[in-house]
């Protein structure tokens, strides 16, 4: 299965109208433009993969190898790199890509870190019910049993600790429109993460 994808930073959400009258809310992303810093093959690496960098970095931040890796692209070290594998079309060290390669829509997959909450309850972090607030009472908020004592804790139990901060995706978004003179896509709805933090947008895999 062929893909195609690109990396940008979330700006924000807005809302548009469609032609028919209708409000409908997204996400800004910008994507400006996306270097080619390597392609990967089947012969050389065991699979087919283009990798992608984006967002400019100051040359005097980065270590000699990532100064090095960026100059064989003929482009400046970048703060976000990422594979999209399976790519289709032929791409070449240097190329460029641009919000043009979506159009309006085009169904997408969005990946991006969540937003941190920090050490939460049980209650917060999965939705668990509370016990009678009364005094006579002595569960309130705490978590219930922890089941047969076997001295330790299984894995997956839910219990109360560190809350979002993770890799998520969301599928099957629409793209509403693609701005290359501004270098923005407009994605129906909400993607993962903090306004300026980076998402990595691929064409669906449903």
């Amino acid at each position: 299965m062929t893909t195609k994808g690109i990396l940008g930073k979330k700006v924000g959400m807005t809302q548009v109208f469609t032609e028919n009258g209708e409000l409908v809310p997204v996400t800004v992303v910008e994507v400006g433009t996306n270097v080619v810093l390597q392609v990967k093959t089947v012969e050389n690496d065991g699979y087919n993969a283009i990798q992608l960098g984006f967002d400019d970095q100051r040359a005097v931040n980065v270590n000699k190898p990532a100064k090095g890796h960026a100059d064989k692209a003929k482009t400046a070290p970048k703060r976000f790199v990422r594979e999209i594998r399976d790519v289709q079309g032929d791409y070449k060290v240097g190329d460029e890509v641009k919000a043009d390669l979506f159009e309006a829509g085009d169904i997408v997959d969005v990946t991006g870190t969540s937003k941190g909450h920090g050490f939460q309850g049980n209650i917060k972090r999965w939705g668990q019910s509370r016990g009678p607030m009364a005094h006579g009472s002595r569960y309130h908020r705490r978590p219930g049993s922890m089941g047969v004592i076997i001295n330790r804790v299984m894995k997956g139990k839910m219990l109360p600790g560190r809350m979002g901060g993770k890799r998520v995706t969301i599928q099957n978004l629409d793209i509403v429109k693609a701005d290359t003179e501004n270098g923005v896509l407009l994605i129906k709805g909400n993607v993962p993460g903090a306004n300026k933090s980076y998402v990595t947008i691929k064409s669906t895999v449903k």
